[in-house]
């Protein structure tokens, strides 16, 4: 463990210092890409435009005979693509730590694209020593390199180990992001009987008490996920991170994807991974604070412009605790009125 005075400390002669603070971004969807398909790739400056973060992915769904296209792909996309005037961020998923690419994967870009490269999604977090080792390696490739901001990290939650270790992840470095949830590979890790890539599974029940006339007895599914996030935000929301929702692998209910992205939300995760291009709209819809729930929020702020005392607005008792939640719902609005017009004027905010 470091201690408090060297823990913002570089960790690398000549390499930049860490953040003391996340930079302020919207990250409501991160669009994954795979940057060993051309075509895929080649639109990639007029996607840039319309979600937060792009991805390049370079670790599952990418073959074996592809890991070192979609390396190259990834550069060629991120040399060929202007991200700081859309504001949008740039990502890649590395290949896990035990796989024979990742060494290649982080020497290749950080080299030739570390000044674009704004976080690197590390899967298969299983402890804090994962983080350390790539700390470290990231502060020697940014030094040798003259990359002149810190990359950021970011973990995928994708074992029972991970999760078991989240909190100690969470706090293993200045250099860390946040979190995102992987159901798939934590499913097959903790033994689940699924083979569903996020979202809810119909066996996955409560069912209420019988009754004495022997009426049908009400039953609603329940969210597999929901103490992983719950445990996750937690870690993350302490340690000044972001916690996120991963993928939903089906990519042809909408509606599903709609309910798991939005039990995300509430739980406070800023955003979710988007798989397919008719997932940016959900995640534009859902990781965006309610028109109502804004105004009322921006009522509370103004009401108590410092954050204290008490007041009463529709004959309810808005206090400290209350306004602390309208903040959070007014800043995000504020986040998101930038980058969207027609929101902005929805909100009253343009």
């Amino acid at each position: 463990m470091k201690l408090p005075r060297r823990f913002f400390q570089p960790l690398a002669t000549g390499a930049p210092a860490p953040f003391r603070e996340l930079p302020i971004k919207l990250e409501r969807m991160i669009h994954f890409v795979p940057p060993h398909n051309e075509k895929v790739r080649s639109r990639v400056p007029e996607l840039a435009a319309t979600v937060d973060v792009v991805l390049g992915n370079l670790e599952d769904a990418v073959p074996i005979d592809q890991k070192e296209a979609a390396r190259k792909g990834f550069v060629a996309m991120a040399q060929a693509t202007d991200f700081a005037s859309t504001g949008t961020g740039l990502w890649t998923r590395i290949n896990a730590l035990n796989s024979p690419w990742i060494l290649d994967d982080l020497f290749e870009i950080v080299s030739q694209v570390g000044d674009k490269l704004d976080v690197v999604m590390v899967p298969k977090v299983e402890g804090p020593w994962d983080i350390h080792y790539i700390d470290q390696l990231l502060a020697q490739l940014e030094a040798r390199h003259g990359v002149s901001k810190p990359i950021l990290v970011h973990a995928i939650l994708e074992t029972a180990e991970g999760v078991a270790n989240v909190d100690a992840i969470a706090s293993a470095s200045p250099r860390m992001h946040g979190m995102s949830l992987g159901p798939a590979d934590l499913a097959a890790s903790r033994g689940m009987k699924t083979t569903r890539v996020g979202g809810g599974h119909p066996d996955y029940r409560v069912i209420a008490d019988p009754t004495s006339d022997g009426a049908a007895r009400a039953s609603a599914q329940q969210d597999l996920w929901h103490y992983t996030i719950a445990k996750m935000v937690d870690a993350c929301m302490a340690n000044g991170l972001k916690a996120f929702y991963g993928p939903f692998g089906d990519f042809s209910d909408g509606e599903a994807c709609e309910a798991q992205f939005r039990n995300a939300f509430l739980m406070g995760c800023a955003g979710a991974w988007t798989l397919h291009p008719n997932q940016v709209a959900i995640a534009k819809r859902v990781f965006a604070p309610d028109p109502a729930e804004v105004a009322f929020a921006v009522r509370i702020v103004e009401a108590m412009p410092d954050g204290t005392g008490a007041v009463m607005l529709d004959g309810k008792m808005q206090d400290d605790a209350t306004w602390k939640q309208a903040k959070v719902i007014v800043d995000l609005a504020r986040l998101v009125a930038e980058k969207d017009p027609d929101l902005a004027k929805t909100y009253g905010l343009a």
